[in-house]
């Protein structure tokens, strides 16, 4: 068994994207009671957490992203009785919950905003981030919105401007202001009391803007294509150096209910040194921080070997890396990574799942659940309106319990809020039956890290392989070595037997001297 202290270092964190997950009342959209129904397959599969995508009350104009309460459940996902009941129950399978937490901005519609915009002298006027517009009466700054256009909305009334790095209906607060800073508080004492693990931080980099409102630099060829959308360098509206003091100050917070509470941060940021700041000095900051430079590559042993080498080297003495391939906003990485290819997501998850630190699945990451196109009328993202190519509804279509109608996501005559797409080819209760299935191989990783303690806390070296290939040995011991190429391949340094393989038919073959793996084919070499 692991011997990692406490739980999330030595575990598996799972994302439940709630709309998507499990419909118990028949309405088309998941629910707590669903999670509820699907707990004995989070404990099957061996998952030590889940991550809940935000449960508080939203008029969803950006699916719950825009909160209206933060210290409540939405009516379409349950009441906090059902949610105190599914932490209660998650508990008694040694399952930990954590919440998602939305602090850069609010709903519209939230009654901070609503008093806020009522007059200059309001109350919580200070609670937002507001300015007078150029003489020219255009907005303060260059700022641009993550979904398009400026940054900024006149507030007819006041004459001022109102900042939204998203959308315009979710203003952004000013965490300059210790009253926001204060209001947190509670909000995190809220739900720690009420027995959550820990909290994901949506937009953890992006709290505090700078005080000047400086304009962002223009981008460079030299940038990455993802940053080169926007025209120009978040330096003044992200990233600031003081949006640490919050994390630090939630750091002293959380710690005080005791050593298994975590904060898992959205650090959407593209420069390893960077999203490595995150953990802070002396690991007073985030405890986990996701690792988007890893998660947006291709499944190419090249960029991966040095994007992983470099986490290692930049992490602080008692950091702990975070991965994951998939999420709610990049996708699936059955599809993006994989282009729908069976053998090539079993590599990805062995991947995942035998690197140092804690991995984070995905709602039908376990069977390879791909994407589902959305077009037209079944559209529901704010971005996919936009930008159709870069709509994130295909990755957060329903979970493929079976392939019946309804998908066992919801009864057979509902029609989901999203499409459920091809739920024969993979699915849960298909894959359940099958020993050589994605779902088995997952569930076999996840065992394997439980009954030796090295695939865990064992430190990452690795070892040299030919081009294509990429293997490390973890701790002196387990070694695992990965083909992600199409081309067989020759690879030496292990020892043993194979104690997995991503295909299932050679688990316990005995190594002698040079490994051949077949195009997209892993294994875990047991090692001494």
């Amino acid at each position: 068994m692991t011997s990692l202290s406490p739980w999330w270092r030595g575990g598996v964190l799972y994302q439940v994207y709630l709309r998507s997950f499990a419909d118990a009342d028949g309405d088309g959209v998941g629910d707590l009671a669903g999670v509820l129904t699907r707990l004995d397959h989070l404990s099957w599969l061996g998952v030590d957490g889940i991550w809940l995508s935000p449960i508080n009350p939203s008029p969803n104009a950006d699916w719950g992203y825009d909160v209206s309460d933060y210290v409540d459940v939405d009516p379409a996902y349950g009441d906090l009785a059902l949610f105190d009941r599914l932490i209660a129950e998650a508990g008694e399978r040694g399952i930990a919950v954590l919440v998602d937490l939305v602090p850069n901005h609010t709903s519209d519609r939230h009654p901070w905003f609503l008093e806020a915009r009522s007059g200059r002298e309001a109350a919580r006027r200070g609670w937002y981030v507001w300015a007078d517009p150029d003489a020219d009466g255009s907005p303060p700054n260059n700022w641009t919105s993550v979904f398009g256009g400026p940054a900024w909305t006149r507030d007819a009334a006041s004459g001022q401007f109102y900042l939204h790095n998203f959308l315009r209906e979710q203003p952004d607060l000013d965490w300059w202001n210790p009253d926001v800073r204060d209001a947190f508080d509670e909000i995190l004492r809220f739900w720690l009391d009420r027995g959550v693990a820990g909290f994901r931080i949506d937009v953890a980099h992006a709290l505090v803007k700078d005080r000047e409102l400086r304009d962002n630099p223009p981008v460079t060829d030299d940038d990455p294509e993802l940053v080169r959308r926007a025209g120009q360098l978040p330096v003044y509206n992200m990233n600031r150096p003081e949006g640490h003091d919050v994390l630090r100050r939630w750091r002293t917070l959380v710690d005080a209910y005791g050593p298994e509470r975590v904060l898992l941060g959205e650090t959407f940021v593209l420069d390893l040194a960077a999203m490595a700041s995150y953990y802070g000095n002396g690991g007073d900051e985030l405890h986990l921080a996701f690792n988007f430079p890893f998660a947006l590559s291709e499944l190419e042993a090249a960029p991966l070997r040095e994007i992983v080498a470099r986490t290692e080297s930049l992490m602080p003495a008692d950091g702990w890396p975070a991965w994951t391939a998939s999420n709610h906003d990049i996708g699936r990485f059955p599809t993006r990574w994989c282009d729908g290819d069976d053998d090539r997501a079993r590599c990805g998850l062995m991947v995942l799942l035998t690197l140092r630190g804690t991995p984070v699945l995905y709602y039908g990451d376990e069977v390879g659940q791909v994407e589902t196109e959305v077009t037209g009328d079944a559209v529901r993202d704010p971005v996919g309106k936009r930008w159709p190519d870069r709509g994130r509804d295909p990755g957060r279509t329903p979970m493929h319990w079976s392939g019946e109608p309804g998908a066992g996501f919801t009864r057979p005559a509902v029609e989901p809020w999203l499409p459920l797409g091809d739920a024969v080819h993979a699915n849960v209760e298909s894959q359940r039956s099958d020993p050589a299935s994605i779902l088995h191989l997952c569930r076999d990783l996840i065992a394997l890290r439980k009954r030796d303690h090295r695939l865990v806390d064992g430190a990452y070296a690795e070892l040299p392989s030919p081009p294509g290939t990429w293997v490390w040995e973890r701790g002196g011991g387990p070694a695992i070595a990965v083909n992600l190429s199409d081309q067989e391949r020759e690879v030496h340094g292990l020892r043993g037997s194979i104690a997995l393989s991503t295909r299932r038919d050679r688990d316990g073959e005995g190594i002698s001297g040079a490994l051949r793996l077949r195009g997209w084919e892993g294994v875990v070499a047991a090692g001494r």
